[in-house]
């Protein structure tokens, strides 16, 4: 690979002058022979530094060599036999004293300015060259960690963390000193916190996992207010470039690589990459839905009385059914029919052929103000041949009044209180059941999947045929058509004039999560007016068979 450079000088020069020719060409080509020579880029990166050490050693150590080029790739091949035998990070080519000291004596004899100049090119260029010298950095000047501490954390020598931290700390030398009284923290950021939600699949990629750092969520918000520069966030929160320069990276890379809380622009600054509403915009397109619930509840409990039949008459697998399960099955369906009816008519006036993100799973939310209920969860979980059925599909819908009976990626096959419910469909016999599983049984009576006729159980929640499953929601589906035409047009007239101005140009095709989002406090609103009205009863302590319910095929 870099091997193939091919220059020479006409007579010797001194070892010193290699220093004018590390630049960013040759790190590229050393980094593509060290690429080349790894298992991954992370282990590149390590050789390629210890080549370029190797080199300043070089530098130092006096006297004459013919050609550079020849040279440069007979110290990389040294270096790189070392690291292939044994990775001796104390080799010959590496100083086992103070790095620090040692690099500052190289500008120390030249009674110019020409060398330090030279060296400090060098510093600049190694401090980007690989993570490892900004984990060291801060390690060492943020979190206080001796260089003893940090090589036992980056799993190298303690030789190696020393020239790590002389290599950064070069560029952000006059950073660091100003943090001299902070504690050896970066920075006293005030507390910020979001509620932020999911919707999709999370197992394809959540941005959310580990965002717990204030400093993240302090960079978060500002790329949310506009684009910024890793150099205008450091500014503006006082905080070292590198240490800044990381966190972007972690937030833009998201989980997988493809999804972050933040995205690159063009330009190098950094932007939102996610619906996120301040305080001021959450309360106002909260308040927007708030305003018309109570006609809204009035129309929707008109409709369940005038539909009780239908939904008794639906063809459920269990032993007996109640409407009260039905509803709590049916809850959010009936709820979301107001928020379709609002999505089509700002779709149809505001954002016609805006085209929306396709990807599995996306997270939108807003600057958290005090509302401790944030909406309804629903999960789905599936499974294959378990107890005598081929395909199972459960869901459980959560929040204020009902707790959740399990989450995505729960594993059926490892649940007795779920099978129980699946044999207990058509009854199961007490008498048939082991010590163990009666212990079971008992617990999946407690927790509402079953009840207890005599000495048979039978399962209490729902239980659906797959070939049923399309028609499972067509009779709350139904309210859509026609039921809440004017109140959607009020509340999508104001709503359209929110996300306008609150949603940045580059994030508009997300308009439908934010409508979403609007809707996120009021689904309790519903709930408890509809309990008001006698329509609805909650479990007592939030746990029974409401709001839980599976599907399933023989």
């Amino acid at each position: 690979m870099g091997e193939s450079i091919d220059q020479s000088l006409g007579e010797n020069m001194k070892k010193q002058d290699l220093l004018k020719y590390v630049n960013g060409e040759l790190l590229d080509k050393l980094f593509g022979f060290c690429y080349a020579r790894t298992n991954d880029s992370y282990a590149a990166e390590e050789l390629c530094s210890d080549i370029v050490f190797a080199l300043v050693k070089s530098a130092r150590s006096g006297g004459e060599i013919e050609s550079v080029y020849p040279f440069v790739w007979k110290v990389a091949r040294n270096v790189y036999a070392d690291y292939s035998e044994k990775r001796k990070r104390e080799s010959d080519l590496q100083y086992e004293g103070d790095a620090e000291e040692f690099l500052l004596s190289v500008a120390e004899d030249d009674e110019t300015d020409e060398t330090g100049e030279l060296l400090t090119a060098v510093y600049h260029r190694i401090a980007y060259l690989t993570e490892a010298y900004r984990e060291a950095m801060i390690l060492f000047y943020i979190d206080g960690l001796s260089t003893a501490q940090i090589a036992v954390r980056q799993n190298t020598s303690e030789s190696n963390v020393r020239q790590r931290l002389f290599s950064a700390r070069q560029k952000i030398k006059s950073e660091v000193t100003q943090m001299a009284d902070t504690s050896s923290k970066p920075v006293a950021l005030d507390r910020v916190d979001y509620v932020l939600i999911g919707t999709g699949n999370p197992g394809w990629g959540d941005p959310r996992e580990g965002f717990i750092r204030q400093f993240s969520k302090h960079i978060v918000w500002l790329c949310r207010k506009k684009p910024m520069s890793a150099c205008e966030i450091a500014e503006e929160l006082n905080v070292p470039t590198v240490y800044v320069e990381q966190e972007l990276e972690i937030l833009e890379y998201g989980a997988n690589g493809k999804y972050g809380l933040l995205r690159r622009l063009d330009n190098g600054r950094y932007a939102i990459n996610i619906i996120l509403l301040d305080k001021e915009t959450a309360e106002k397109v909260h308040a927007i839905y708030t305003e018309g619930m109570p006609g809204v509840c009035d129309i929707i409990a008109d409709y369940i009385q005038a539909h009780k039949e239908e939904y008794l008459s639906f063809p459920y697998l269990n032993r007996r059914v109640d409407l009260n399960l039905i509803l709590w099955q049916q809850i959010r369906n009936l709820f979301d029919s107001f928020e379709k009816n609002v999505e089509r008519i700002l779709e149809k006036d505001s954002f016609a052929g805006i085209e929306k993100p396709d990807r599995p799973f996306s997270v939108f939310g807003y600057e958290y103000y005090g509302l401790q209920n944030n909406g309804c969860g629903w999960d789905g979980i599936d499974a294959q041949n378990v107890c005598g059925f081929r395909n199972v599909h459960l869901d459980n819908i959560y929040f204020s009044r009902i707790r959740e009976h399990f989450h995505c990626g729960h594993n059926v096959s490892n649940d007795p209180l779920i099978q129980l419910a699946l044999r207990s469909i058509d009854g199961l016999a007490v008498s048939t059941l082991s010590e163990t599983e009666k212990e079971h049984a008992a617990k999946a009576i407690e927790c509402g999947y079953l009840y207890r006729e005599d000495n048979t159980l039978f399962t209490k929640i729902l239980v659906s045929s797959q070939k049923d499953g399309e028609d499972l929601y067509k009779i709350s589906r139904g309210l859509e058509n026609g039921y809440l035409e004017a109140e959607a047009e009020i509340a999508a007239k104001k709503l359209a004039a929110v996300f306008k101005k609150a949603i940045p140009a580059h994030l508009l095709g997300e308009w439908r999560l934010a409508n979403l989002l609007a809707t996120a406090p009021v689904f309790d609103a519903v709930v408890d007016r509809l309990i008001d009205k006698g329509i609805l009863s909650a479990p007592e302590n939030g746990v029974g068979a409401e709001g839980c319910w599976m599907i399933v095929e023989k």
